[in-house]
């Protein structure tokens, strides 16, 4: 993990407003950019899928190479939909949300429902006291001490790797399928019963036309992909040894999203697939400026580069933290928890 001049908790929020002066000049939506990039990443999916589809009679694995840059598009049509949630995608809100519902089918995402969801996660992030809406469960050092015995090894499988990318993407489907009705209004359950219906459709009409068998071969490879990449790339976003978590009073939305947010560079055939959404300090700010604009945004201003910045291999070690430690302000792992357990255990003997 690198940190390149990051700033301090006081310099972070000083500097707030200056930020959110630069960011406003990014956020305008351009219509041509928009519409090349919804044209062009779902004629690459649908190109994908069909070649897929073809490759079923050469050969499996090829049909599983191939399932990788199908994976890729997937998430560059959720990072569409994202952004139509947000209305920076396009000028118009009606076609943000006509884009937002389609993309949001194809992703198996309950379009207006979601957003409602992920607005409460931007309106949260960090913040100890909101915790539990659209982010990755985080206790604290103190808060898993005092756990019950079930509620230890609850969290301790929720957060190992393999529960959060290989069953995180089934459960979050699944989830997806009805409507959270503490947070979803009229709007949104109905949101939910349309994208399931339409996906419906969508599947029985493919089943028809090619099989069941050969619709799950190559449907199911590209979901559980896309879901842990997704996954992943959410996770380490936000789970950093760094990070930002404050309680209120003293806990800052500017400074949480400039300080709770990585910036994550990627290769960029990379960065392409997951339609920028690495510059996620950018994002966090002003959730305003579309995926297309975030880069420049970021390249333009030298403030957005003195962030914490995570490589694509320095990204899987942050899986090996699971706590918030609110005495010295950082992220730990197993390792480090049960070492300052000893250690106090030690300096009260």
């Amino acid at each position: 993990m690198q940190t390149t001049e990051a700033p301090t908790e006081s310099k972070a929020a000083a500097a707030a407003a200056s930020w959110r002066e630069i960011v406003a000049r990014y956020q305008v939506p351009s219509v041509p950019r928009a519409v090349w990039q919804l044209s062009s990443t779902l004629i690459l999916l649908v190109a994908t899928t069909v070649v897929m589809y073809w490759s079923l009679d050469v050969s499996y694995w090829l049909t599983l190479a191939l399932a990788l840059p199908a994976a890729g598009l997937f998430i560059r049509t959720f990072i569409i939909m994202h952004d139509c949630g947000h209305g920076s995608f396009l000028p118009s809100r009606t076609w943000n949300d006509v884009v937002g519902f389609i993309t949001g089918v194809l992703t198996s995402t309950p379009y207006a429902h979601w957003r409602r969801e992920h607005a409460i996660h931007h309106a949260t992030s960090g913040h100890l006291d909101e915790r539990g809406t659209g982010d990755v469960t985080t206790l604290t050092v103190n808060e898993y001490l005092s756990a019950s015995r079930w509620r230890r090894i609850y969290y301790r499988v929720y957060r190992n790797p393999l529960t959060l990318l290989l069953f995180g993407p089934i459960v979050l489907f699944i989830k997806h399928r009805w409507p959270t009705r503490s947070i979803a209004g009229a709007r949104e359950i109905f949101n939910v019963h349309a994208t399931n219906i339409a996906m419906a459709a969508i599947a029985a009409t493919l089943a028809l036309l090619i099989g069941v068998r050969e619709l799950v071969m190559i449907w199911a490879p590209v979901f559980l992909l896309s879901g842990s990449i997704g996954v992943l790339l959410f996770y380490v976003q936000h789970q950093f040894e760094d990070a930002y978590w404050r309680a209120a009073p003293e806990w800052d939305y500017a400074t949480a999203a400039v300080m709770g947010s990585s910036y994550f560079r990627l290769p960029r055939v990379l960065q392409w697939f997951t339609g920028n959404i690495g510059f996620h300090h950018v994002h966090h700010l002003s959730p305003r400026i579309p995926n297309y604009s975030l880069e420049r945004c970021h390249r333009e201003n030298p403030t957005f580069q003195r962030v914490t910045t995570l490589t694509l291999k320095e990204s899987f070690r942050t899986l090996r933290l699971k706590l918030w430690d609110e005495e010295n302000g950082r992220m730990v792992g197993w390792r480090e928890f049960r070492r300052m357990m000893r250690e106090q255990r030690g300096s009260t003997t």
